[in-house]
């Protein structure tokens, strides 16, 4: 009897342990694996490493200045994009354009990230949503080990993303390019990812856990994807924005898991 007592009280102490930190990855096959994303300071929008090209031309649109000073607090990003399999096994349904279990999945609207990220929190009593624009550019730069690069993890995007420069015409298998400073992936390829912000302009004011404006037409892309022509939409300030209600074959999202 003492034993039985002895194991039942262990196994409370770490539901206990569990219940208070949350985030740690269950058995349910739409959890993705996460990365700690270390809080701290940096700048955000077009530093000096973005701006320019090899020929002197400044690649930054007018909407990623002017750059600003952020605080954030600590959190867990997803390594992957969410993929198919993944999406499919919460909402029962596999909407993508390109069909692949462990592709990214795409054509899914705003509130389709909105509505995985519900069910995905309820089925396992975790808090999960989407990133912040804020969060997604600091741990697409590499968070407080950035190396003050370009692109997400290189100057070469080739290294680290697929886009139509590289003879991309689809999506790919996530984590098939190397990582950033952080081991996370595709954050400047594959498919444009949602974050949680309506789309607004940048203020030169700092600011600490920012969460955008509090309404607006747009909801807030940011990466590159397969689609893009252009290496400078696959930049880690790049920003682009999009209606919550549409869907397109080379946008997908990411998710963040936080403590409740």
């Amino acid at each position: 009897m003492r034993n039985i007592l002895k194991t039942f009280f262990i196994g409370m102490i770490v539901l206990s342990i569990i219940s208070i930190y949350g985030c740690i990855k269950t058995s349910h096959p739409a959890e993705p694996d996460m990365v700690y994303v270390e809080g701290g300071i940096f700048i955000m929008g077009c530093t000096d490493e973005q701006g320019k090209n090899r020929w002197g031309i400044d690649e930054c649109w007018g909407i990623e200045k002017p750059i600003h000073s952020v605080t954030l607090s600590s959190f867990k990003i997803s390594k992957y994009e969410i993929t198919q399999k993944q999406y499919e096994s919460i909402m029962k349904i596999n909407p993508s354009y390109f069909e692949c279990d462990s592709c990214p999945v795409e054509r899914v609207s705003w509130h389709d990230a909105q509505e995985f990220c519900r069910r995905l929190s309820d089925f396992t009593g975790k808090q999960y949503r989407l990133p912040t624009e804020a969060e997604w550019e600091y741990a697409a730069r590499g968070g407080n080990k950035s190396k003050g690069y370009k692109y997400s993890g290189s100057n070469n995007i080739d290294e680290v993303a697929w886009c139509i420069i590289n003879k991309s015409r689809h999506t790919h298998p996530v984590g098939e390019k190397l990582p950033n400073e952080l081991g996370i992936y595709d954050m400047s390829g594959n498919v444009k990812e949602w974050c949680s912000d309506w789309y607004g302009e940048y203020f030169v004011t700092k600011q600490r856990n920012p969460t955008g404006p509090s309404s607006g037409s747009y909801r807030v892309l940011r990466g590159g994807s397969w689609n893009d022509l252009f290496a400078n939409n696959c930049r880690v300030a790049f920003r682009s924005y999009d209606y919550p209600d549409d869907y397109n074959s080379y946008v997908g999202f990411r998710v963040v898991c936080v403590e409740k």
